[in-house]
């Protein structure tokens, strides 16, 4: 797909992190971008900068999407591109002993459901959303659109206590063929991409030893990946239309140990 200003596209948790990157990368190219993000002063900003649009959203909520889908179109038209980075979760093993009693307490399923639906969940309802508004689209350089999801890491190397987020963006991965497949006959691809380690908001509030340290672990370059470089790869899965149904590892050679 050529990317420029004819070009629409929703870019999920874009006020921040990889997906902010992402948006500035599309941006730069002339595509109209949307923001979707639960941060309104942050993701204003980033979309004033970008000359883009903001909207409110929980990527959790089937009616608040289905809602920033009709705002964003109403406002830039219909995407041909959704790339979904909204996602993350808390560290939890699936039992928990109590040093105090010695009692053992399994995960709570809600506590597992949470990060399922912030990562896997809103992924499959945002691919859903934006497929259905991009199968009425008339043919573009032989396709309709893409749509590209962040998995992780971590579904291949979930480490101690990312049972429910590798579980998560294993299901991301898991989906990826299936939806390929379901939409080839709309021209419509459908990719991931693993991120390893990368300097995101959260990480970037780790001590600076810690984050050095996990620079080190990775094999090259030896250091955190830059959003910009995540931002990239969007870019080359858009624009290369024989990327289809294909999960890329973005890592830097890392495979994670168990902690």
């Amino acid at each position: 797909m050529e990317l420029n200003e004819g070009i629409a596209a929703i870019v999920t948790g874009g006020a921040s992190g990889l997906g902010e990157a992402c948006a500035r990368a599309l941006a730069a190219t002339g595509v109209k971008v949307t923001i979707f993000d639960l941060n309104a002063e942050r993701g204003a900003q980033v979309a004033e900068e970008i000359r883009g649009h903001y909207c409110t959203v929980d990527v959790t909520s089937e009616e608040s999407v289905k809602a920033g889908f009709e705002q964003a179109r109403a406002a830039q038209g219909q995407e041909r591109i959704l790339v979904s980075c909204a996602g993350g979760g808390t560290s939890a093993k699936i039992i928990r002993r109590n040093k105090e009693t010695g009692t053992v307490e399994p995960m709570a399923l809600d506590r597992f459901s949470k990060i399922v639906a912030l990562n896997l969940m809103s992924a499959f309802q945002c691919a859903a959303h934006a497929a259905a508004g991009m199968a009425m689209l008339e043919l573009l350089g032989g396709e309709r659109g893409v749509i590209v999801n962040t998995a992780s890491a971590a579904a291949q190397d979930g480490q101690i206590g990312q049972v429910a987020y590798a579980a998560a963006k294993a299901g991301i991965v898991g989906m990826t063929l299936p939806i390929a497949r379901d939409l080839s006959s709309e021209a419509i691809r459908v990719n991931a991409i693993m991120p390893g380690i990368f300097a995101t908001p959260p990480m970037l509030a780790m001590p600076e030893d810690f984050r050095a340290m996990l620079g080190k672990s990775v094999p090259f370059p030896s250091r955190l990946g830059a959003p910009e470089e995540f931002a990239s790869m969007v870019l080359e899965i858009c624009r290369n239309t024989y990327l289809n149904g294909e999960v890329i590892r973005l890592d830097g050679a890392i495979r994670m140990p168990p902690r």
